[in-house]
């Protein structure tokens, strides 16, 4: 996937895993915010939290992009 410049305010579908269950993943909405702890840093705001931006995030700009990938990450054809 090509990475982007995101800025503040952009609204943006993340895969997340679920952190008390590794083997669980979402398609999740999300904002690019300013980092209220510094303010020169991009964060993810997700869950009523913040995450710092990292390169290797899956983050999308449509939904039907983090679902297309999201299908090839899981293989979701061979649970149909």
């Amino acid at each position: 996937m090509e990475k982007r410049e995101y800025k503040a305010g952009d609204q943006v579908y993340v895969i997340y895993r679920n952190p008390h269950t590794p083997n669980v993943a979402n398609i999740t909405e999300a904002e690019i915010v300013r980092h209220p702890e510094n303010e020169q840093q991009l964060a993810l705001f997700l869950h009523e939290s913040y995450h710092l931006l990292a390169e290797d995030d899956a983050v999308y700009d449509t939904y039907e992009q983090a679902e297309e990938r999201y299908k090839e990450i899981f293989d979701y054809d061979q649970y149909r």
